[in-house]
């Protein structure tokens, strides 16, 4: 392991100037991802900056409605806290899929929402990776290809997003709160994550030195049900091959509202804007949900090892809304 150096910093602000003025240096947090690189030799920063005690780690209703979540709160606190599991069921059933509970308790909202992908060939050091270090390939293009991307991928990364948790916030229309150098600014959900393109070593659109600070997400409309549902090749610990965060709004057997998001399926959580807009004011029956699902997934490119994906996520999106569907007003 490299020698770094460690530092604490008094605040937020000075959290952020001092990563900003210094181009090896990087944020800690939880560190449920980061330790992980130190170890494998995929990060090797010349300085940590902990943040553990700098920024907020609770949740409270904002003024004009909504909730703010604290970006150090960790995601055990915030699938478990009332006014999620009321309000949000999705993003606590989504916190609840991922890792382990001993993970949830030391991972960070904030930390969450940037952990890089668990792709075989980023995480070995000695396998050509875009990701870890651009210009040398992607293995996984010829290689083992089970989880790869089938949407939005290209020739240079078919890596996946490995998080649950930002699948529930796009399909939740959150904010993300951002303190830079040149000040506070808010970030929407999708358009936080990039599609990789020719620079898939950018998995945000964050610069250097930008720090979450907290996650906002609004009122879910009166009637809304909303559901997460992750299917992957074990029933714990294991990575999404299709994962689906569905809210659905019904009146007189028709679709009046839903937010739809993929997880599973690309560099970045997918936003399904063809099938929200194919269902908005169409029947709430399982053929109206199946037909959406394939327009969505019509564009997927797929290899030997992923050809399963598209026929799975049309599957489980068109369960899901069913099943939403079929609650009523309950």
């Amino acid at each position: 392991m490299r020698p770094f150096a460690y530092s604490r910093p008094r605040d937020a602000a000075a959290a952020v100037a001092e990563v900003s003025a210094d181009p090896e240096a990087c944020y800690l947090a939880g560190g449920t991802n980061l330790v992980d690189h130190l170890r494998l030799g995929i990060t090797r920063p010349g300085l940590l900056v902990d943040l553990r005690d700098l920024l907020d780690d609770g949740v409270e209703e904002m003024p004009g409605g909504g909730l703010r979540i604290g970006a150090a709160t960790p995601n055990s606190d915030l699938a478990a806290h009332p006014l999620v599991r009321r309000r949000h069921p999705m993003l606590s059933a989504a916190l609840l899929s991922g890792a382990s509970g001993q993970l949830r308790n030391a991972a960070s909202t904030g930390g969450n929402l940037l952990q890089r992908t668990r792709c075989a060939y980023f995480r070995d050091t000695a396998a050509p990776c875009n990701k870890r270090e651009p210009g040398t390939g992607c293995s996984a293009l010829e290689g083992h290809g089970r989880h790869n991307a089938v949407l939005g991928a290209s020739r240079h990364c078919v890596a996946v997003h490995p998080s649950d948790m930002a699948v529930a916030l796009t399909a939740l229309d959150a904010r993300v709160r951002v303190l830079g150098p040149g000040g506070e600014r808010v970030v929407p959900l999708p358009g936080l994550h990039r599609l990789p393109g020719d620079e898939p070593h950018r998995d945000t659109v964050l610069e250097h030195g930008d720090l979450i600070t907290a996650v906002e997400l609004p009122d879910p409309p009166r009637g809304r049900r909303s559901a997460y549902r992750k299917v992957r090749d074990r029933a714990s610990y294991a990575f999404a091959l299709v994962s689906v965060a569905a809210a659905l709004e019904v009146a007189d057997g028709r679709v009046r509202g839903v937010r739809l998001a993929l997880g599973g399926l690309a560099h970045a959580p997918w936003r399904a804007r063809r099938a929200e807009e194919a269902l908005t004011g169409a029947p709430a029956t399982a053929d109206a949900f199946r037909e959406a699902a394939r327009a969505e997934l019509a564009d997927a490119r797929t290899g030997p090892e992923n050809a399963f994906k598209p026929a799975l996520a049309v599957a489980t999106v068109t369960a899901v809304l069913r099943d939403l569907a079929a609650r009523g007003d309950r």
